[in-house]
């Protein structure tokens, strides 16, 4: 049987699951805060987390996305 060779190695998919994980987390955290009546004003909408943190964390994600995808590792082997 010849071995399967996978793109990257098990470190770089952990960091590109956790990569994913933080921007999942990041649109959950920015989503809610509207209101069921549109004649309705509330400013929840407009708090810390759904307009400075989780954006951070969406950026954050795909910046760690991106750089374990083109992360270059040299081969010792």
């Amino acid at each position: 049987m010849k071995k399967r060779n996978f793109l990257f190695n098990r470190k770089r998919y952990i960091m590109l699951i956790i990569s994913l994980f933080i921007i999942a987390l990041g649109f959950i955290l920015m989503s809610g805060g509207g209101s069921g009546d549109p004649s309705v004003f509330k400013n929840e909408i407009y708090n810390f987390r759904r307009i400075r943190l989780a954006p951070l964390l969406v950026i954050i994600g795909f910046i760690s996305c991106i750089v374990t995808i083109l992360y270059n590792q040299k081969n010792n082997a």
